[in-house]
C-alpha cells in the first residue's frame, strides 16, 4: 500500500515535467519554422543581414568606460515613462473604482463619464489632444503629456480590474469588518483591498505589460524613447530587420521579466497565506 501511494503522489510531478518538455519541443519547432520562413523571405528580397553593426547602438566601451548607445538611452526613457505612468494609473484606477462604488451620485457620474470617454477613444487621439491642444495651454512638456495620456488610458482599464476584484469579495467580509467597528475606508484598506489585490494580480500584470507596449506610441510626439531611437537608426542605416528585431527583443525581455517578478510575488503570497 505504501509503495502504491508513493507512485500516486509522484504522478503529478511526472505529468508536469512531461508537459513542460512537450511545450519546450513545440516552442523550439515554432521558432525553427519562424526562422526558416524569415530566412527564406529575406533571401527572396535579397536582404543583406548586418547583425555585426547592431552592438554599437546598444553600448560601447571607450577609454572612459561603458557608454550607452542610443537604444539603451531610449530604453531608459521608456522605463521612466512606464514606471511613472504605472504608479499613476494604479492610483487613478483605485480612485475611480472607489468613486464608482460610492453612494454619491456625483462621484459615480464623474467616474462613469471618465470611463466612457477614455475607453471609447483611441490612445493615440488622447495623446495628440493632450500634447497639441492641452499642453500649450497649461504649459507642460512632451514627457508629462505622454505620462498623463498613458496614466489616464490605462487607469480606466485598471479601475475595471479593481472593481471585479472588489465585487468578488463576499458580503460576509464587509459585514464582519463593519461590525468590528472599522469605517468604510478602514474596511477597504485592511480587509477588502488586500484580498482583492491577490485575486487580480494576474490581470493587473497583463495591463502593466499592455502599458509597456502602448508606451511605444509616445514616439509620435517626438519623445526619444526606445521606439523613436529605433526609427532614427533605421532612417540613418537602413538596418530595418536588425534594428526592429532588437527593439522587439528588448520589449520582450522587459515584459517577461515583469511577468516573472509578479509570478514570484504571487507564489510568495500563496505561501504566506498557506
Amino acid at each position: 500500500m505504501e509503495k502504491r501511494n508513493t507512485q500516486v503522489q509522484l504522478a503529478p510531478g511526472r505529468i508536469s515535467r512531461g508537459r513542460v518538455f512537450v511545450d519546450l519541443i513545440k516552442y523550439i519547432l515554432f521558432m525553427t519554422l519562424l526562422v526558416f520562413l524569415l530566412a527564406k523571405g529575406t533571401t527572396t528580397l535579397g536582404y543583406n543581414w548586418q547583425w555585426y553593426r547592431i552592438p554599437k547602438y546598444l553600448f560601447t566601451f571607450t577609454n572612459a568606460g561603458f557608454v550607452a548607445g542610443p537604444l539603451l538611452k531610449g530604453l531608459m526613457v521608456t522605463l521612466r515613462i512606464t514606471g511613472i505612468s504605472l504608479v499613476l494609473a494604479f492610483a487613478i484606477g483605485l480612485v475611480t473604482v472607489l468613486f464608482r462604488l460610492s453612494s454619491s451620485f456625483s462621484a459615480r457620474a464623474l467616474a462613469r463619464a471618465y470611463l466612457e470617454l477614455i475607453r471609447n477613444t483611441p490612445l493615440l487621439i488622447q495623446l495628440f489632444l493632450l500634447y497639441f491642444v492641452i499642453s500649450p495651454i497649461v504649459g507642460i512638456g512632451a514627457f508629462t503629456s505622454a505620462v498623463l495620456a498613458l496614466s489616464l488610458f490605462e487607469g480606466a482599464y485598471i479601475s475595471e480590474i479593481f472593481r471585479s476584484g472588489i465585487e468578488s469579495i463576499s458580503k460576509g467580509q464587509w459585514e464582519a469588518s463593519l461590525s468590528s467597528g472599522l469605517s468604510t475606508f478602514e474596511s477597504y484598506r485592511f480587509v477588502i483591498l488586500p484580498q482583492a489585490v491577490r485575486r487580480i494580480l494576474p490581470p493587473l500584470t497583463s495591463q502593466a505589460v499592455s502599458l509597456i507596449k502602448d508606451s511605444a506610441l509616445v514616439s509620435t510626439i517626438a519623445i526619444y524613447d526606445l521606439t523613436m531611437q529605433g526609427q532614427a537608426i533605421v532612417a540613418e542605416t537602413f538596418l530595418v530587420f536588425e534594428v526592429w528585431f532588437t527593439v522587439a527583443a528588448i520589449y520582450l525581455v522587459i515584459t517577461i521579466s515583469l511577468s516573472t517578478l509578479v509570478y514570484e510575488m504571487e507564489k510568495h503570497m500563496k505561501k504566506t497565506l498557506a
